[in-house]
């Protein structure tokens, strides 16, 4: 009963006072108000304008008018201009309308986007200091202070030249805000010594500044990377066949960071720690058999077999064989030549012929 009567009364009222209720529409609305510009992006201090042309002539004879929340405003016919000399308000806009005889009011809204770029960028890693370890993930950590509006803001993360990714913001505020983006990259072994830094973009749109406002990173981060061992040679080896008395090469050179180190194991299973080459200067069939490198840095290990097989040097003995024959054949030739020397000497002087000789000559007694 109540209810009843006080929705009586407001209506006597409202009929005894000639008052109108206008809805503000876009709809239905042949001459809508144009404001120029339609979207109006401000930095958070600077000053700004707009204009609205009310109607082009629907709406003569009735009222129209700009509402704004700052700034002032006038009028040159249908034209309305809205002046702001300072803007100190992150959430503002402006509405320019005019009345129909048909007690509607048709409307345009200008939204206004306030900004201000970031006070400031840093890049870091989230949780850890120190060098990253290989194929472990890490969260690289972006801050980005003061930015507004932060939902227009992109976060690119770059390594290098090299993009790694990009975050956007999930938080709609339209004051300022500082906030941390994160994104998780994997280490590798290309990434030591190469530098982080992270990008923020303030993109707003067509009517915001161009290019758009772009802040990097106040300091760059340098990633050093613990990886390997990785072996610069094969670790399929054949085995290998080298010759008494040669001289062995053994070679596992392996880079890492930090750099490793070597340990051999000897066929006759000492160790010994060595650089990445293992020299034999002359090699022995003692030498002969399985050596084993490992190259460590850091927390890994890499590892080669070598198989070594010494065989018989038979140069030495070849080269006596012809030292033995050349003297055999040289004492030959000696030999003979003495003998054949001897039998011609004694040529000279044969008994028989001596004999012989002398037989010739005897003297006969004369018969006288």
């Amino acid at each position: 009963m109540f209810s009843a009567d006080l929705f009586l009364f407001l209506s006597l009222l409202l009929s005894a006072t000639d008052v109108q209720v206008f809805a503000c529409s876009e709809e239905n609305c042949t001459d809508l108000p144009v404001f120029t510009p339609s979207t109006l992006v401000v930095k958070y201090g600077d000053s700004t304008s707009a204009t609205c042309v009310a109607c082009k002539d629907a709406c003569l004879g009735y009222m129209y008018d700009l509402e704004v929340p700052i700034g002032t405003r006038s009028a040159n016919g249908t034209t309305l201009t809205w002046t702001v000399g300072n803007v100190t308000q992150w959430e503002t806009s402006a509405m320019c309308y005019y009345n129909t005889e048909s007690y509607q009011q048709c409307c345009v809204i200008l939204h206004v986007t306030v900004y201000q770029p970031p006070e400031g960028v840093s890049i870091s890693i989230a949780n850890h200091t120190g060098p990253m370890f290989e194929g472990e993930e890490y969260t690289l950590q972006c801050t980005v202070r003061n930015v507004a509006p932060v939902q227009n803001l992109t976060v690119t993360f770059y390594r290098g030249l090299r993009v790694l990714g990009m975050v956007t913001s999930n938080t709609t505020a339209s004051k300022p805000v500082t906030e941390m983006f994160n994104l998780n990259v994997s280490a590798s072994k290309d990434d030591d010594g190469v530098k982080l830094r992270c990008q923020a973009e303030l993109e707003l749109g067509p009517d915001g500044p161009q290019p758009p406002l772009i802040t990097t990173s106040d300091e760059e981060v340098d990633s050093t990377v613990y990886y390997g061992p990785y072996l610069q040679g094969s670790t399929n080896l054949q085995p290998i066949a080298i010759t008494e008395g040669n001289s062995l090469h053994l070679n596992c050179s392996a880079v890492g960071n930090p750099p490793p180190s070597y340990a051999w194991t000897l066929p006759n299973s000492s160790t010994i720690s060595a650089g990445s080459v293992l020299t034999v200067t002359s090699v022995g069939f003692e030498h002969g058999g399985r050596y084993i490198c490992k190259a460590t840095s850091n927390r890994n290990t890499a590892t080669v077999n070598f198989s070594v097989d010494v065989q018989v040097n038979f140069i030495p003995y070849i080269i006596t064989g012809v030292v033995v024959a050349l003297a055999l054949i040289c004492g030959l030739v000696v030999m003979v030549y003495v003998h054949y020397y001897k039998q011609r000497r004694m040529g000279q002087y044969n008994l028989k012929d001596v004999f012989r000789f002398h037989a010739r000559h005897i003297a006969l007694p004369n018969e006288e």
